[in-house]
C-alpha cells in the first residue's frame, strides 16, 4: 500500500527554465488540490501566493490535462443560492500520478482469487495491511494515549506513503462554547483506489486498521473507491473504549462538503 509517486511527476516541458518554472508551478497547484482538494480557485491563490489570472491558467491547463475537474459542493451557509465550484484531481490524474502497476496487481489478485478463493485474497491484504500497522505503530503508540495527539502522528505517516492525508476538526458550540469533538481523517488520494473498486477488503481492513492504531471507534464515511472524491473517516476524539470500525458508504459522493472538508 505504499505510494512513492507524487505531484511532480508532471511530465517536463521541452523550452528553457520559463517553461520549467511552469511545470514547477503546475506541479504544486496539483499537489495543493490534491492535498485541499475540494478547494477553491481563491483558496489556491492565497495558499500557494499566486495571481488570479496565475491560478486561473494552471487549472486549465491541468483541467486540459484531464488531471483535475470541477466539482460542485454546498455553501457552508446552506439556504438556497448555487453551489460552488471547487477542485478535485480527476480519476484519470489519480491513475497518472501512481497506478504504475495497477494491471500487474489486479491480474495476481484474480489468480489468487481463481486458484485459492475469495477468502485467500483477504489473507493477502490483511497481510499487507499488518505489515502497515507494524510500521505506523511505534510512531503512532510514541504519541501518547491520546487521540488527538495519535491522529496527527498517522496523518504525516499515510501521507509520507502517498495518501495526501490531512484533518479538518468538527465542534460544536459557538464562540467561547465551542468544543471540538471530533475530526475527519482525509484522504486526498488512494494508492490503491481502482483495486480497492474491485476488493473492497483493501477500504475495510484499512478502516479495522485506522480504529486500532487510534485506539477508538472510526466510522468510514466515503471512499474514492465507491465514487467519492476523499476518503473520509469520522474520528472521535474521545475514547469510548474497544477500538472497532464501521464502514458507511451509502452516499459517497455526498459526504464531501464545505461544512466538512477543508474550508
Amino acid at each position: 500500500m505504499t505510494h512513492t509517486t507524487d505531484a511532480r511527476s508532471l511530465s517536463r516541458s521541452p523550452g528553457g527554465p520559463r517553461a520549467e518554472q511552469e511545470e514547477n508551478t503546475r506541479s504544486r497547484v496539483l499537489g495543493a488540490v490534491l492535498e485541499h482538494g475540494p478547494v477553491s480557485a481563491a483558496d489556491l491563490g492565497d495558499m500557494l501566493e499566486l495571481t488570479p489570472a496565475a491560478v486561473r491558467r494552471h487549472l486549465d491547463a491541468l483541467e486540459q490535462q484531464h488531471y483535475i475537474e470541477v466539482t460542485m459542493v454546498r455553501r457552508r451557509t446552506g439556504g438556497a443560492g448555487r453551489p460552488a465550484r471547487r477542485y478535485v484531481v480527476a480519476p484519470e490524474g489519480h491513475a497518472k500520478l501512481g497506478d504504475d502497476y495497477l494491471e500487474i496487481a489486479t491480474d495476481a489478485l484474480e489468480a489468487i482469487r481463481r486458484v485459492a478463493g475469495p477468502d485467500a485474497v483477504r489473507e493477502f491484504i490483511q497481510e499487507r495491511v499488518d505489515r502497515l500497522e507494524a510500521a505506523y505503530r511505534p510512531e503512532v503508540e510514541a504519541a501518547g494515549p491520546e487521540v488527538a495527539d495519535r491522529l496527527p502522528v498517522l496523518v504525516r505517516l499515510l501521507s509520507q506513503d502517498g495518501f495526501a492525508a490531512s484533518t479538518n476538526e468538527v465542534a460544536v458550540g459557538r464562540g467561547d462554547q465551542r468544543t471540538i469533538v471530533s475530526a475527519q481523517l482525509c484522504q486526498g488520494h488512494c494508492p490503491v483506489r481502482e483495486l480497492a473498486a474491485r476488493y473492497p477488503q483493501f477500504c475495510e481492513l484499512e478502516t479495522e486498521l485506522i480504529a486500532r492504531l487510534l485506539g477508538t471507534d472510526v466510522r468510514r464515511l466515503s471512499t474514492q473507491a465507491a465514487g467519492a472524491h476523499v476518503c473520509t473517516t469520522h474520528v472521535p476524539l474521545a475514547r469510548p473504549g474497544p477500538a472497532a470500525a464501521r464502514t458507511t458508504t451509502d452516499h459517497p459522493t455526498d459526504q464531501t462538503t464545505e461544512e466538512g472538508r477543508h474550508d
